[in-house]
């Protein structure tokens, strides 16, 4: 590879190149199996508090099936861009289903374009109109795929469930929490393809731009090539390396309204400069359309009044869509 092919980046997107342990890893068995909970809990509070972050290993989901999961999306990735504008977003109307290209979506349009393509899916439920909600668009041409990356969403629902219930531990709250809020919950499994990058590389162009993420919980897998970057306390990006066999865990931005700041949904993006396409398999769980989040009253003090007045996850979420998604404002 010559000099000008490389990948030269502008000082704004620099990462400290740290130890995954600078991402807190957290063994979620004891919660799984019920053996420690609270020691899951102690953990969990410690990361999301400082971190926002948080690796997770023995989560319990067979390593096969992110395999496939990995193969099915590389497959439709790998489909012409007409096969894959047949699916688009905006056929699906708000429930927001099926293939994004290349800036199609941006999530800091004021700064930056997003150098990614995606498909988003959900669960199946034809003839809802509420957003996020509806029938999801398969590729007609990938016999295997529809099992593979839905069998996967259906398997995070059921992780996702989980750790929840150890953020509600984490809390000092009843483990069931959030369960009223999640009777028909808003659920997005996406798939992501980044393009490597080369040449000059700021932030006008990048695979994500900065953002939070907009629900309660995101439970990423990522391939080898890398390319996450988290952003402390002290304002500093920092990498967010794969490690094989474990997710990455983040809150949102409805964790942090509902702990008053207490727990941080972190500021990240992507940036590919590994000279090598980049996959990844983001799951989002948020909670129903109509579910409220305020501020716990244990997470209000005088020395942290409250900073959020009620909202409701849907309207928060849509109104956060609206803003990345040309299509929609469009409409």
């Amino acid at each position: 590879m010559t000099q000008s092919a490389l990948a030269q980046l502008d000082d704004s997107l620099r990462a400290t190149r740290q130890s995954f342990d600078s991402i807190p890893v957290v063994d979620v068995a004891p919660l799984l199996d019920g053996s420690d909970k609270m020691k899951v809990a102690k953990e969990i509070r410690w990361a999301l508090a400082n971190a926002g972050f948080m690796y997770v290993q023995n989560h319990g989901v067979a390593a096969e099936k992110l395999d496939n999961a990995f193969t099915q999306t590389k497959a439709f990735f790998d489909l012409p861009l007409e096969e894959k504008m047949k699916l688009h977003v905006s056929k699906s109307g708000t429930a927001l289903r099926g293939y994004i290209e290349m800036f199609g979506e941006n999530t800091d349009p004021t700064k930056t374009k997003d150098l990614k393509e995606c498909f988003d899916l959900g669960p199946e439920t034809p003839g809802d109109t509420t957003p996020f909600f509806g029938a999801n668009q398969w590729p007609a041409d990938l016999p295997e795929f529809r099992a593979a990356i839905y069998g996967y969403h259906e398997d995070m629902k059921q992780l996702s469930g989980s750790l929840l219930r150890g953020i509600a531990l984490s809390l000092d709250l009843d483990e069931r929490f959030f369960e009223p809020k999640m009777q028909n919950p808003i659920s997005i499994q996406r798939l992501l393809h980044y393009p490597p990058q080369t040449g000059k590389i700021d932030e006008s162009v990048m695979g994500i731009g900065a953002h939070t993420d907009y629900g309660n919980l995101t439970i990423l897998a990522q391939d080898d090539v890398g390319g996450l970057q988290v952003m402390n306390r002290d304002g500093d990006w920092v990498q967010g390396p794969p490690i094989p066999g474990m997710f990455v865990i983040n809150i949102g931005d409805l964790v942090q309204r509902l702990t008053n700041d207490v727990y941080l949904a972190n500021l990240h993006r992507v940036v590919n400069t590994s000279g090598r396409e980049r996959y990844s398999i983001p799951f989002f769980i948020d909670a129903d359309y109509d579910a409220d989040f305020a501020p716990l009253p244990s997470c209000v003090t005088p020395e942290n009044p409250a900073k959020y007045e009620a909202v409701t996850c849907g309207k928060h979420k849509f109104g956060r869509f609206l803003e990345s998604f040309p299509h929609l404002a469009a409409r």
